[in-house]
């Protein structure tokens, strides 16, 4: 019951993070008797909505430069204009800003003066998205809690990058240009809270090295990634969502306990080279294993042992966890063995 709970309570933050602090802009406005300075020092190239004085929204308006920012904004929106630099300038006076939105634009890191991001001391969101950075922005702001880099041209991380960003909770490099020897083992240093790291769709060949111990959500879709060096988890003991469709994973590359790791509660293993269903923690509850070279499902192997609470005794909540199987596009043949269903009494889908 408690590893079903903990289970939402993730998603739950995962999904909702943003959308809670968006919600929160509603209620996080200033005076009323400010409303009426706002139609006066509003850049006359964005929007000011009355009912919304601590928000500037300036997409979509073929801007190449940033306007200047006045001192009231909390929530700022260029996206999809033509902007190619990050000056100081624009954000002397913006001292409250939380959330700046620089997706889809033209930024590259010569455009970025320093010190222009590192000034903003109470920026929590920063969205660079569809951008053409080389590496990741530095210095920036203590303060930051969400950095999104998404679809850049990023290769690079220069050292020290995130050594005082103790307050990062989510990192996506997702859709990048990241190799292996991108990384050092201090890369993520200083990233103390750390809950989601994403690298899909970059060229990884291996696993990237110590990652900061706080993480629950790791995902590297779409590399190329054939191992898993053995006890690489104990870095990462809180890890809960475990993300490695469509790499090169083969039996070969696991480490000898597989994936028996008691945090993980969801893993996904779709489009790899496993011929194997590998070892798996009794408390994993979605397990994702479609498209890869199984040709069948030793049950006794794959039954996990599971140690049962003290001072309980129902069997199914003392047995495996286990509630979401894909075992389709493999060369598994139906039926599902019964002694399968034996062990795995919470299965509620299985997909063969």
């Amino acid at each position: 019951m408690a590893t079903t709970v903990y289970f939402a309570i993730l998603v739950l933050v995962a999904a909702n993070t943003v959308c809670i602090r968006i919600a929160r802009q509603v209620y996080e406005v200033t005076d009323p008797d400010d409303w009426t300075s706002a139609s006066f020092d509003c850049p006359r190239e964005c929007f000011c909505p009355p009912s919304f004085p601590t928000a500037l929204y300036c997409e979509n308006r073929g801007l190449k430069e940033i306007p200047s920012i006045p001192s009231r904004i909390w929530y700022l929106y260029l996206e999809n204009n033509l902007i190619k630099t990050i000056p100081e300038k624009p954000f002397v006076n913006a001292t409250q800003l939380r959330w700046i939105n620089l997706n889809k634009n033209k930024i590259t890191n010569y455009g970025i003066e320093r010190g222009a991001l590192s000034q903003l001391k109470k920026l929590l969101f920063l969205f660079l998205e569809d951008n053409e950075l080389e590496e990741v922005p530095a210095p920036l702001p203590r303060s930051l809690e969400q950095l999104q880099l998404a679809r850049n041209k990023v290769s690079r991380i220069p050292q020290g990058t995130f050594s005082n960003l103790e307050n990062l909770t989510l990192l996506d490099l997702q859709h990048n240009k990241l190799l292996d020897n991108a990384f050092q083992r201090d890369t993520f240093k200083g990233l103390k809270n750390l809950i989601q790291l994403n690298m899909a769709q970059n060229a990884l060949r291996n696993m990237p090295p110590r990652l900061p111990a706080n993480t629950m959500q790791l995902f590297l879709d779409n590399n190329s990634i054939e191992g898993i060096p053995e006890n690489y988890f104990n870095v990462i003991p809180k890890v809960a969502f475990l993300r490695l469709n469509y790499n090169k994973l083969s039996d070969a590359g696991l480490p000898t306990s597989g994936f028996d790791v008691s945090s993980i509660l969801d893993l996904q293993l779709s489009h790899n080279r496993l011929t194997k269903v590998p070892r798996i923690s009794a408390h994993l509850e979605h397990l994702h294993l479609d498209h890869n070279r199984i040709r069948s499902v030793n049950s006794s192997l794959m039954c996990p042992p599971f140690r049962a609470m003290a001072g309980t005794h129902d069997s199914f909540s003392d047995g495996p966890r286990l509630r979401y199987l894909r075992l389709d596009g493999n060369e598994i043949k139906p039926p599902i063995p019964m002694d399968l269903m034996v062990c795995f009494r919470l299965l509620q889908y299985v997909v063969i």
